[in-house]
């Protein structure tokens, strides 16, 4: 299930509440921009689920804790859910306590990122390089080595599981696991995917 982002205006603030909150508004940016993947709105409500449409298109947010790619352990490839593009790798995904799959890092070449002013205060998106569909946001208080925290929807991600990549097409990222463990996080982030609209939205 997702949130949409509905301005909310109820005496001039913009409450916490139930551990999450609506906000709505396309992000009318990403039509501007162009990327090298690109299909109508008709050709991509086709090609997604709802639930993919709403996240990557409509820059929607799932609910905390109901993402199933946050509980995921296996090693393997983190794709867009778009375009197939590889965004993440195992390796760098650890849990963050936030209820939304977070990586330190993504792969090369994989993410853009550009200011999200919907709200009071100023956000980083994050979205597809290929396609533009939006991914989550990135913030400023991850594990080490980046100390960055990159909150990704579930919904904007394709799995491909290590002993699968070869056949799915992703084989040249197998020689990245070579063992190395993800770092664990330190502490519980300061925001928690959270913004001061929508309780731990990614």
């Amino acid at each position: 299930m997702t949130l949409s982002r509905r301005h909310v205006v109820a005496g001039g603030g913009i409450a916490l509440l139930g551990g999450y909150a609506f906000f709505g508004g396309h992000r009318n940016s990403r039509a501007r921009q162009s990327f090298e993947v690109r299909y109508s709105e008709a050709e991509w409500r086709k090609r997604l689920t709802a639930e993919q449409y709403a996240v990557l298109r409509e820059a929607h947010t799932e609910r905390a804790g109901s993402s199933p790619l946050d509980r995921e352990k296996r090693k393997g490839v983190y794709a867009c859910a778009g375009c197939g593009l590889p965004l993440y790798s195992s390796a760098t995904k650890y849990d963050s306590g936030t209820g939304w799959p977070s990586f330190w890092k993504p792969l090369p070449n994989a993410v853009g990122t550009r200011s999200d002013n919907l709200l009071v205060f100023k956000r980083t998106e994050v979205h597809c390089r290929r396609c533009g569909g939006h991914l989550g946001h990135v913030f400023e208080d991850g594990p080490r080595p980046t100390g960055l925290r990159y909150c990704i929807n579930s919904a904007a991600l394709r799995f491909i599981p290590k002993d699968q990549l070869a056949e799915a097409g992703y084989g040249e990222f197998l020689a990245r696991f070579s063992g190395a463990a993800a770092p664990t996080a330190q502490a519980q982030p300061s925001n928690a995917c959270a913004d001061a609209s929508e309780s731990t939205a990614a």
